[in-house]
């Protein structure tokens, strides 16, 4: 028979069910905790990963594209050329483009390149064709001209007879890749050529 004292002995199989059920749960709160922790540090860095991906593509593809010919026009002087004009369209699925009304008024930038010189930033004017809607972005379905100034210090403008001279422009929009197009001028130079 067990004593008064018997009823309050230490019964170790029911604490110890208990202690289990404690740490069992403190472990699922641990991990639960941790789990949250680590996935939203993935998604964290996945779309950081992501922003920088698609800076990369914007970057790398060109948002500018060649459409038409590229004409030269006759500078002041005969036999030189004063004017590059070259039309411009945005490529496929690309965000507008802020042209602006003439060169250092834009966000694009224009250098030319020949064997007698080469200058970063040539002035240019602009004049939008066909569909527009009277603004200075370039936007799909646009077309504009770049009237780019021959610098004077050029070969094609300073030599009198600018024949068959190899030039390189670089259209350089704010975002995006470089256009570059390289052209060479005609045998013979008259008021207007179609350079190809």
């Amino acid at each position: 028979m067990k004593g008064i004292f018997g009823i309050f002995s230490k019964d170790e199989r029911a604490f110890t069910g208990l202690e289990s059920a404690i740490v069992l749960t403190a472990f699922v709160v641990v991990a639960a905790v941790f789990s949250y922790v680590v996935l939203g540090a993935g998604f964290t860095t996945s779309d950081t990963a992501k922003a920088t991906i698609d800076e990369g593509v914007k970057q790398v593809s060109s948002s500018v594209e060649l459409c038409g010919d590229v004409i030269a026009k006759e500078g002041s002087t005969d036999g030189t050329v004063g004017y590059i004009l070259a039309t411009l369209q945005l490529t496929a699925g690309q965000a507008p483009v802020d042209i602006g009304e003439n060169s250092g008024d834009g966000m694009i930038v224009v250098s030319y390149t020949d064997s007698n010189c080469y200058d970063p930033g040539v002035t240019w004017t602009q004049q939008f064709v066909g569909n527009n809607d009277s603004d200075n972005v370039l936007e799909q379905h646009e077309k504009v001209i770049l009237n780019i100034t021959v610098p004077s210090r050029a070969e094609l403008s300073t030599n009198t007879t600018a024949i068959n001279q190899e030039f390189r422009i670089e259209i350089k929009p704010e975002v995006g890749a470089i256009l570059p197009f390289t052209r060479v001028t005609p045998p013979q130079i008259d008021a207007v050529m179609n350079l190809k």
